[in-house]
């Protein structure tokens, strides 16, 4: 009897020690469960949640009772169905799959996961269910798009620092001939006066009417009226690119024109007014412009933004029968707005975040370097501003030059 009792005695130590092994394990697996970060879901082999951990109620907002004996469709949205009904697959072949759902949260939003599923064994080999475990994506997404963004930069860096060092060259060998072409117009345009002269004189002194006749075969009239006009562009044409020039040369270089007050309604008109003569596109040109508007800036890059809009709204225009072009400047809030507004096509939805990307251009290949609105965007950060692009209805685009008074 005491040998039984003993036994007893033995056995219900045994069991304390199994029944204390088994409490431990327990606790031992939810600690690891709970401080999983990745989410973790356990169901049978009918679909059915047996296990969920902490993290899947964190990424929810649900508690672990609202998950367990539901099936495994009813954490997901419902569009992922059709993949909800691929993960049996686990089961039918016993496969390990990835897999990206959507998890339904308490607030109704969705959150993505990538999982992996795998079938779930018994101690003799039995498929009993399956495990699937997950990470939210969004994170992932954003560091890699972060990275993807930086590449590009880093790219878009080294294409403008070869861009730069390209530029002081041309900037560089196009000085010199631009002060030949610049210094001789000056010569001419002298010439020209005392020849206007030399003419005059001879007329009223040797006038008749055989003279007089050959003077208006050959236009001689004509030809001195435009002359004064056509020396007079052709300076400012020289004058501007010397501009340009030295602009080059101060980007290169890291420089910055010096800030002057200017007359922004002159300047918008003179920007026209250099685009439209030189382009075979000749549009309708409506403007809303105060009769003069003082603005300290730097006159050659504020000419080279307008220059610049102008232009690539001419391009757009190219097809329109009646293409027209609409200035407008309106001060708002301490601040001058410039509108170049074209009756084109407009930008594509999906070509407007992109628009103003180093090298970004929907121009045919040789006709765009997608740098233009870049350097245009920069030039108004520079100078304290901001350029925006926006489409009109029944219209086209509309840049906008944002500048301080």
């Amino acid at each position: 009897m005491e040998a039984v009792y003993a036994d007893l005695v033995q056995h219900q130590v045994e069991l304390e020690i199994k029944n204390s092994e088994l409490e431990e394990t327990h606790k031992f697996v939810n600690s690891v469960l709970s401080a999983m970060t990745d989410v973790l879901l356990a169901c049978d082999t009918n679909g059915t949640i047996e296990q969920v951990n902490a993290a899947l109620e964190q990424l929810t907002g649900k508690p672990a009772d609202a998950f367990l004996l539901e099936p495994l469709a009813s954490v997901f949205s419902a569009e992922c169905a059709e993949k909800v009904a691929q993960i049996s697959q686990v089961l039918r072949r016993e496969l390990v799959i990835d897999i990206e759902l959507n998890v339904r949260c308490a607030d109704n939003s969705t959150t993505p996961l990538a999982l992996n599923c795998s079938p779930r064994y018994d101690h003799d080999g039995r498929v009993v269910g399956m495990v699937l475990i997950g990470r939210p994506v969004g994170e992932l997404r954003r560091a890699y798009d972060q990275l993807k963004q930086t590449q590009q930069q880093l790219v878009h860096s080294e294409k403008m620092a070869s861009l730069g060092r390209l530029v002081a060259g041309v900037a560089h060998e196009l000085n010199n001939p631009i002060s030949f072409v610049f210094g001789n117009m000056h010569v001419l345009k002298r010439y020209g006066s005392r020849i206007t002269q030399y003419l005059q004189k001879v007329e009223e002194m040797h006038g008749g009417e055989s003279l007089r006749a050959l003077q208006d075969e050959y236009r001689i009239d004509r030809i001195l009226g435009d002359m004064e006009p056509l020396i007079d562009g052709t300076l400012e044409g020289a004058e501007r690119i010397s501009e340009i020039v030295q602009d080059l040369r101060r980007y290169s270089g890291g420089q910055r024109e010096p800030a002057e007050t200017i007359d922004l309604t002159a300047t918008i008109h003179k920007a026209v007014e250099w685009v439209v003569r030189a382009s075979r596109i000749q549009p309708e040109v409506d403007y809303v412009l105060p009769e003069e508007l003082e603005l300290e800036t730097r006159k050659g890059q504020v000419h080279q933004i307008l220059v610049n809009l102008i232009q690539n709204a001419l391009d757009a225009m190219g097809e329109r029968e009646q293409p027209r072009l609409l200035l407008r400047c309106e001060q708002r809030e301490g601040k001058c707005q410039v509108s170049v507004t074209d009756n084109g096509p407009g930008i594509a939805d999906h070509d407007l975040p992109h628009i103003f990307e180093p090298f970004f251009t929907n121009k045919p290949v040789g006709q765009g370097t997608g740098l233009g609105l870049y350097i245009s965007y920069g030039l108004a950060q520079e100078l304290g501003g901001d350029l925006t692009a926006r489409n009109v209805p029944e219209a086209g685009a509309c840049f906008t030059l944002t500048l301080p008074l």
